[in-house]
């Protein structure tokens, strides 16, 4: 007995050590080694990030020479980064990282810039989870931002205008489905061409529609929400107090989604089609009938983004105002390997990178050029897409469908 708890006690050590463990240590590291200097620590000597710097790059490399290659390498590089961060932020003055760093306000920031991508990015892993590529997340993001904004016009009612802008997006992956479906065209080639085809239609119909003077300012928004008594709550009362309701949508959306692909049976069907399309028709699932309804889906999901950046984020329009976010979705779906839970963490990276984006901009405190700073989200969005660990295990418990884009067609 005592040799057996002792063997137990053993393997319990190795699992707090082994490689994986480690280097996840080393990333978080890096991020304690970024936020050293910052508020409301604020500590002066560099010497501080500097060594828990090397530290995580120690863990890194111990990792990656241990089999854990991908997530050491992660490792390595997140404790550079952060090193490099905290040593210039204790160069800057608390006065100026007193005024970037109010993370209530972060916080918030962060939920805004994330919700249109977390609705974008869920419709897109609904789609690729029943085994269709949907490239066309752009497209229906922009078709659903100019709808939404023309229906609230034309209604006087936000309500209205997102359910009209739901619509179309859901027209447009409707259209989407039957190419690739029933005609079993390229589905990269047809996502392309639908959101050149979002592009196109949006800037002709706001010029026939509205011409010059652009969107009247009194179409009617999307309204924040705020908690009774939990504005006067420090920290809470800031970041949460008063958020748009798209955002509490998009929470309640993340948390439906999980539970119906991973605990219903109606997300085993779209799972099982999704992986093995012939074997579900066997046991009487309609393969077509899932797929077509997970694509629309997802183009109403990606149009109630886009409706949020028209009725919401900066109510009015312009011409491409989606700006690549539908793309962006799509990188968050791989980097998620189709998991809810890690695409919204993905989008609040993202979303997190964004915000201190604009704060710096607008406080100008940064020697970067402000092109440059733009730059920043989508860089730091391709980083953590190219350093995504996906060992043999992840990929066989929640990576891509194995008929991801493969065109199904009935016997007989």
């Amino acid at each position: 007995m005592i040799a057996h708890a002792e063997t137990r006690e053993r393997s319990a050590m190795w699992r707090l050590t082994e490689p994986r463990s480690i280097a996840l240590a080393g990333v978080g590291l890096a991020v304690v080694a970024a936020v050293l200097a910052l508020p409301p620590v604020t500590i002066r000597n560099y010497w501080w990030p500097f060594g828990v710097g090397l530290l995580g790059i120690a863990a890194g490399i111990w990792a990656a020479t241990r089999g854990e290659r991908k997530l050491g390498v992660l490792a390595i590089l997140a404790s550079l980064v952060g090193m490099t961060l905290g040593m210039a932020a204790t160069q800057s003055s608390v006065g100026n990282l007193d005024l970037v760093f109010v993370w209530s306000a972060l916080v918030a920031a962060t939920l805004r810039y994330a919700t249109p991508l977390t609705f974008a990015a869920i419709g897109g892993l609904f789609s690729e989870r029943s085994g269709v590529v949907n490239i066309g997340l752009e497209g229906q993001m922009l078709i659903g931002a100019f709808f939404a904004i023309w229906g609230a016009d034309v209604t006087d009612s936000w309500a209205l205008g997102l359910l009209i802008g739901m619509a179309s997006g859901g027209l447009l992956a409707l259209l989407h489905a039957v190419f690739c479906i029933h005609l079993r065209a390229d589905q990269i080639v047809i996502g392309t061409a639908i959101n050149f085809l979002a592009l196109g239609l949006t800037g002709y119909l706001f010029v026939d529609i509205y011409g010059e003077q652009g969107t009247p300012t009194t179409i009617p928004e999307i309204p924040d929400v705020t908690i009774p008594g939990l504005e006067d709550v420090p920290f809470f009362g800031e970041a949460f107090g008063s958020l748009n309701l798209m955002i509490w949508i998009s929470f309640a959306v993340l948390v439906l989604s999980y539970l119906v692909i991973f605990r219903t049976p109606i997300g085993l069907r779209i799972r099982s089609v999704g992986e093995h399309p012939r074997a579900a028709e066997t046991v009487g699932i309609s393969v077509y009938g899932v797929r077509y309804a997970c694509v629309v889906i997802s183009g109403i999901l990606a149009a109630m983004g886009g409706a949020y950046l028209s009725l919401a984020y900066t109510p009015g329009w312009k011409e491409n105002m989606s700006s690549g976010q539908g793309w962006i979705a799509i990188a968050m779906v791989i980097f998620a390997l189709w998991n809810p839970w890690r695409a919204a963490l993905g989008t609040l990276l993202f979303g997190i990178v964004n915000a201190l984006q604009f704060t710096l901009e607008a406080r100008q405190i940064s020697l970067l050029p402000s092109y440059l700073l733009r730059m920043l989200p989508y860089l730091f969005t391709i980083l953590i897409l190219v350093l995504t660990t996906r060992s043999k295990g992840a990929r066989k418990r929640s990576g891509a469908p194995a008929s991801l884009g493969t065109p199904f067609q009935r016997e007989g």
